[in-house]
């Protein structure tokens, strides 16, 4: 055997270098989205819910669009909702917020520790609450209380686990913001983000198994897209068609890095489905007609035994990442007024408007008015005690609710602790 003569391998022209994505804009400037090509609304055609995979992987690079900047929804994907669903879905929002901004206040003032808003974001999860049936099994990260809200979750329930006291339903047993419901449909979150995905599907595999009727529907951010629970989860979903809703919150931002550190840059969210042959959607996450149909498609489409769909939720964090965060250090002041986007509740205020169905005083009305709501339900949530000045659930609930009978070794501990 001829050994073949190597040749040696020629000198790199130049040293080889990392791409470090930069970060964009600088803390200090002023907001820049001169790079976002943004189609109009009404663009993008709506398949039917049967196609193959492939026939939706064109979308991952659109974006589907129904309210236009006049306020009047166009398109296929137009869900041509009446006006009382509307206005129920802009009241849903309009709570939403203005629970946020009352909490948030209650942290800056010590009654809980930590709370996260979802501010600009309120779109996500009303609509898609709205689009999803009550029985729907829900694997939300935590910031869509929208979810809870819009299916009639007590407000009161809410601010009592936010202040761990003795209404609490959770017994002081998670950190504020971390709500868990079963007669909701709504599973405990995790602030560890990434591993609702693998539980959604899951669950739909289960649900599937048993020749149930519900399906399931999972939340992440785009930075969670990095974790490996992501890439499990759509191999599952994929091999097996669960009937389960796959949701990326792109809301630009994952702490204090932008987008473009999870890949963002490189191709859209919703293009990681193409891989794995799932279908995807990506959607204008601030504007409430289009987050509502893309949902209702992929419910549609699971419930039909089509499989999976991943839907990338194009949005913006207006307010912090959460109480223990500024934002002004990692990006320019301005940059939630100037997202191109706008505001999810001014947009579908705008569009009843337009329709003769709403109106600036009515809007006024009913802000007042839910603050009232959500400043007297607070008042009564604080005789249940807060934080800070308790009452607090006994230190012996620690030892409940794990088994059905306790074992002698924690019966011991507890009398060790005397309680």
């Amino acid at each position: 055997m001829n050994d073949l003569p190597i040749k040696p391998s020629e000198p790199p022209s130049e040293p080889l270098r990392l791409h470090i994505p930069p970060h964009r804009p600088q803390p200090g400037g002023h907001a820049d989205f001169s790079d976002l090509r943004l189609p109009p609304a009404g663009k993008i055609a709506r398949p039917e819910i049967d196609v193959p995979s492939v026939r939706t992987h064109r979308l991952a690079t659109a974006l589907i669009r129904v309210l236009g900047d006049d306020g009047k929804a166009v398109g296929e994907w137009d869900p041509r909702l009446d006006p009382e669903t509307l206005r129920r879905g802009l009241r849903a929002m309009m709570l939403v917020r203005a629970y946020d901004q009352r909490m948030y206040r209650a942290q800056r003032t010590g009654k809980t520790s930590f709370y996260m808003t979802c501010t600009g974001e309120e779109a996500i999860g009303v609509a898609q609450a709205m689009a999803l049936r009550p029985d729907d099994m829900l694997f939300p990260t935590y910031r869509q209380q929208g979810l809870l809200i819009a299916r009639g979750y007590p407000l009161i329930d809410m601010m009592c686990q936010c202040y761990s006291n003795s209404r609490d339903p959770l017994k002081g047993r998670q950190l504020p913001v971390l709500y868990s419901s079963k007669a909701f449909s709504f599973y405990a979150l995790s602030g560890n983000l990434g591993t609702q995905f693998p539980q959604a599907v899951g669950f739909a595999m289960a649900s599937a198994y048993k020749g149930d009727t519900k399906i399931g529907a999972g939340w992440i951010g785009e930075g969670a897209t990095a974790e490996p629970d992501f890439h499990h989860a759509l191999t599952f979903a994929a091999v097996y068609r669960a009937p389960v809703v796959l949701n990326v919150v792109n809301n630009q931002w994952a702490i204090s890095s932008h987008q473009e550190v999870a890949g963002g840059d490189e191709a859209t969210f919703a293009a990681r489905a193409i891989g794995f042959g799932l279908a995807c959607l990506r959607v204008d996450g601030n504007d409430f007609l289009a987050v509502h149909a893309a949902t209702e498609w992929a419910a549609a489409r699971a419930r039909a035994n089509h499989g999976a769909t991943l839907i990338e939720l194009f949005t913006y964090r207006a307010g912090s990442h959460s109480t223990s965060d500024d934002p002004t250090r990692y990006r320019p002041e301005d940059d939630p007024e100037k997202w191109p986007l706008g505001d999810p509740i001014k947009r579908l205020a705008q569009h009843l408007i337009q329709l003769g169905e709403w109106s600036d005083e009515k809007h006024a009305a009913q802000e007042k008015e839910l603050t009232e709501l959500v400043r007297d339900t607070d008042r009564e949530a604080q005789t249940y005690g807060t934080l800070d000045s308790g009452p607090h659930f006994s230190t012996k609930t620690m030892f409940e609710d794990v088994y059905k009978e306790m074992p002698p070794h924690l019966r011991r501990q507890r009398q060790e602790l005397g309680v």
